[in-house]
């Protein structure tokens, strides 16, 4: 963008709310582009996305999915479809580290649509969970974008529909004529271009234990943040803390060594449920996992003398100094 179209541009901020968490824009939009229509057009796509790919509302498509009877197919609207092809082939990759069909096992430790359970589950009732749980029963039909219902699966996208949103009114603003911006949902972010002065979108990265503080500074031009945190839902009972990232291999909670995972990724729906895949194998496997496939991933974990962190080369590479 030159000089001259930058003084044209004024930063204006835009928020809203959306699937149960608020979302917030900075736009560097020429003075001639009207605010209220790309606040319509923001919030019309995540809309879309919420209306499609919500557990907490049980005409969206997703939810008629999980309530299909056994053995049918399913349509599914386009942007489900590829949210949950993501997801699936995510899943596959992390040998079900990462596993969008984990819905019953979050229901049943609390983290769900439901109440909260007065005692964590008997094995009975997480025998029954784990055997509606497995992303590999779910088929997919990408011709005519159709999904297997093999019954009992309960999918939830929540861990990736936020990314895929992000892009999704990234690419919206794009569009518009908006070439320069920086969005937020529930915590993703992701920014293009740069400012009107010419600096950088910015960002450090919440420390983990809610206070405020902030630590790691990146700049977003070009790439998205997320970030996953045990500070965010956990509950305690019995002098245990139980987190509402779970396991899908074994069941529970993942133990408190990860405080928090960041991702840093050209796309928001990569970056996203790896936040959620990362926790669950923890810094050893996870960073191996990050090495070998060039991710830029950092590890905030809870050590003997307060936060440690772990990261990655790449994201090393991109920290600002």
């Amino acid at each position: 963008m030159s000089a001259q179209h930058h003084a044209t541009c004024f930063v204006q901020s835009l928020h809203g709310e959306t699937m149960g968490t608020t979302w917030s824009a900075r736009v560097a939009a020429p003075a001639d582009v009207p605010l209220h229509h790309l606040q319509s057009g923001i919030q019309q796509c995540l809309d879309l996305v919420d209306g499609q790919m919500s557990t907490y509302k049980p005409h969206s498509a997703l939810s008629r999915f999980n309530t299909a009877p056994a053995g049918t197919w399913r349509p599914l609207p386009q942007a489900c479809f590829t949210v949950l092809t993501h997801a699936l082939r995510l899943a596959s990759d992390t040998g079900g580290a990462y596993d969008p069909t984990v819905g019953p096992l979050v229901n049943l430790w609390g983290f769900g649509p439901a109440a909260r359970p007065e005692s964590t589950p008997s094995d009975r009732a997480m025998t029954e969970a784990r055997e509606r749980v497995g992303w590999w029963k779910v088929k997919l039909d990408a011709a005519n974008e159709m999904a297997y219902q093999p019954g009992g699966s309960y999918v939830d996208l929540s861990s990736v529909a936020k990314g895929y949103v992000v892009d999704l009114v990234g690419t919206w603003l794009d569009d518009a004529g908006v070439t320069s911006w920086l969005i937020e949902v529930g915590g993703e972010l992701k920014g293009k271009g740069t400012k009107p002065d010419g600096s950088p979108w910015r960002i450090a990265i919440e420390h983990p234990d809610a206070s405020g503080q902030h630590g790691r500074v990146v700049s977003l031009s070009g790439c998205a943040i997320a970030t996953s945190g045990d500070y965010r839902r956990s509950y305690g009972r019995g002098g245990q803390t139980y987190s509402h990232h779970i396991d899908p291999r074994s069941g529970s909670p993942v133990p408190h060594t990860v405080a928090s995972v960041s991702i840093l990724a050209a796309q928001a729906m990569t970056a996203d449920p790896l936040g959620t895949a990362m926790t669950v194998m923890g810094p050893e496997q996870g960073l191996a996992y990050a090495r070998e496939r060039h991710l830029a991933v950092l590890f905030v974990l809870h050590g003997e003398h307060g936060f440690e962190e772990r990261m990655s080369p790449a994201f090393a590479e991109a920290l600002c100094t």
